[in-house]
């Protein structure tokens, strides 16, 4: 991928040298045994951080597990350039798009942190992943997340980290759009199995939207071969039957909250391929994706 030639956006605010180290979870510390599910969950969000780790807490039988802040190699100033140039490549797709539908788009901030951070969904840990804060209308990323995608979920490359911001963008796209606030009305009058149904929408969602932002990147010229398949492979690792069967659990579809790994890759392919927000419609599908 050919960030250095995308637009640099102005958008980031780096605030890993404030951020707060430690717990903020009332001593939950989450590490080795659950950082998987606890990390991955982290591209899911559009839920708030704390819903979140609740989740995966009670996915991890309420264990205690540590979780070591080393130093990242993926936290340099290279990998904030490569960040700020791709938000500005998100901007200017979504400007042109929501232009074309006589709307405005304004693009959110993407703050940088180490370990734990402040944001408008309360005081959140770096175990919980990526995350946007549709309170604050923000993105949240510390930049260490970038080895996990690497060595943990075995999806290397730009790319693959590009489609890691895009789909957080992709929520705040949802959140302009009043889609994220439909959702939220409706899960307040459904079950807890609706409420996860509804989820798995949005997230397949964000993800087609992440792949609408690399379907006018691959047309300006800035990708390059293997770019795609390295974001279907990060998406392939972070569905809900993967990561279940990866945590030795029985694959239970009932409480899928993000999709599986055949349907995260389908939406993100589907995004990658029409290049228009009517192409992401899940919440019309009656099985969206395979």
């Amino acid at each position: 991928m050919r960030w250095d030639e995308m637009r640099e956006s102005n958008n980031v605010e780096d605030d890993r040298n404030n951020s707060s180290g430690g717990g903020g979870f009332g001593g939950l510390r989450v590490g080795i045994g659950g950082v998987v599910l606890v990390v991955v969950v982290g591209l899911l969000l559009g839920k708030s951080p704390m819903q979140i780790l609740s989740m995966v807490t009670q996915l991890a039988g309420n264990q205690q597990i540590v979780t070591h802040h080393q130093p990242a190699a993926t936290d340099n100033d290279q990998s904030k350039r490569m960040v700020a140039h791709v938000l500005g490549d998100t901007e200017d797709t979504w400007h042109k798009l929501f232009l074309e539908d006589d709307q405005v788009y304004q693009p959110p901030k993407l703050v940088l942190f180490r370990n734990a951070v402040n944001s408008g969904c309360g005081h959140t840990s770096s175990a919980v992943g990526p995350f946007y804060c549709p309170a604050d209308q923000r993105v949240y990323l510390d930049l260490g997340f970038f080895d996990e995608l690497r060595h943990r979920f075995g999806a290397p490359g730009d790319f693959a980290a590009a489609y890691v911001v895009a789909h957080e963008v992709g929520h705040h796209v949802q959140n302009l759009l009043g889609i994220s606030a439909a959702v939220d009305k409706r899960e307040r009058q459904t079950s807890q199995a609706g409420k996860n149904a509804l989820s798995v929408k949005l997230e397949l969602q964000a993800d087609c939207f992440a792949g609408v932002w690399g379907h006018y990147a691959q047309q300006r010229g800035l990708l390059d071969a293997g770019d795609l398949e390295s974001a279907l492979t990060a998406a392939n690792a972070i569905g809900d039957d993967t990561l279940q069967r990866n945590a030795g659990r029985s694959v239970t579809p009932d409480s899928f909250t993000h999709g599986t790994s055949a349907q995260r890759m389908y939406w993100l392919r589907r995004g990658f391929e029409h290049g228009q927000i009517k192409d992401c419609d899940t919440f019309s599908a009656k099985h969206p994706g395979q």
